[in-house]
């Protein structure tokens, strides 16, 4: 990856921010974060244009003209920009919309322009209710028992990869995808549902507040950090095969009590959790 530069749609997202310097790392002449900042903060924008190597630039993934632009003089394309389950549940136009032109606008691009590998942020949840003991990129979607949410989000996520697909086996465009399960870290956001548990049960204790723990306590995720699942997507797009698809996670379910009780002992705090209904999207 040394001397090369690479064009991050989503830039400056949790994955995205991290994925910049991870690149950085790997000896990446430049790292071109592309986002429209709907949802960036302005401490983290202002903390990925100080740092060299990285350029930011403003532009929306839905209009081609603007993302031809930005990937013209690059090596390879990271597709982030998704809207995750409770966006898409809340504003499904504009979630069907990012996450299925938003990723042709990026393969177009990329077949107008040719030589551009192209990797996918993609999502466990292209498995659906079929999360065994064991699961691997072959396991099929399953459906029964999904809400309406998720399974519309699950499913945009499979008809990105397919379309990556598509364009691959028609017009030789290089593409592949990584499937993470829950990621969270620094610079999270409050737009994934999942990782919530995390970043909720922090503020409360460092708030000195009773943390919450959202119904029974026993609902579990693979929880991956922010740097992980940049550096599987940097391996992606170094070795991964044109087609293929990648589970990235740590194979360990942690649950909600789990998370809290870990919180507390980090912080030393004798806190009791409080226990609350959980009305939020799934």
């Amino acid at each position: 990856m040394a001397n090369k530069r690479f064009l991050v749609v989503g830039g400056t997202s949790l994955v995205g921010s991290h994925l910049a310097e991870v690149l950085l790392q790997r000896g990446t002449d430049e790292v071109v974060l592309f986002d429209n900042f709907s949802l960036s903060s302005p401490e983290v924008i202002r903390s990925l244009e100080a740092r060299p190597g990285v350029r930011v630039v403003r532009g929306d993934a839905l209009k081609l003209a603007q993302v031809i632009d930005a990937m013209r003089d690059v090596d390879g394309v990271f597709m982030l920009a998704a809207f995750l389950t409770l966006p898409l549940s809340q504003n499904p136009p504009a979630g069907a919309e990012v996450n299925v032109m938003g990723l042709v606008n990026v393969l177009e691009a990329a077949r107008l322009l040719g030589g551009k590998k192209v990797v996918l942020a993609s999502s466990i949840a292209v498995y659906g209710t079929n999360i065994d003991d064991v699961v691997d990129e072959s396991t099929a979607f399953g459906s029964a028992g999904l809400s309406p949410a998720f399974g519309a989000y699950a499913a945009s996520k499979l008809m990105g990869e397919n379309l990556g697909g598509l364009y691959a086996q028609k017009y030789a465009v290089e593409f592949c995808s990584v499937r993470f399960s829950t990621v969270y870290g620094e610079n999270q956001h409050s737009r994934g549902v999942n990782a919530l548990y995390i970043l909720e049960a922090l503020k409360d204790v460092c708030a000195g507040r009773a943390p919450r723990i959202r119904g029974d306590g026993t609902e579990a995720h693979d929880y991956i950090h922010a740097a992980d699942a940049a550096l599987g997507m940097a391996m992606a797009m170094e070795k991964g095969g044109v087609g293929e698809r990648y589970n990235l996670s740590t194979f360990r379910a942690t649950s909600v009590k789990e998370i809290v009780d870990l919180v507390l002992k980090e912080y030393d705090s004798s806190l009791t959790p409080e226990t609350v209904t959980d009305t939020r999207t799934t």
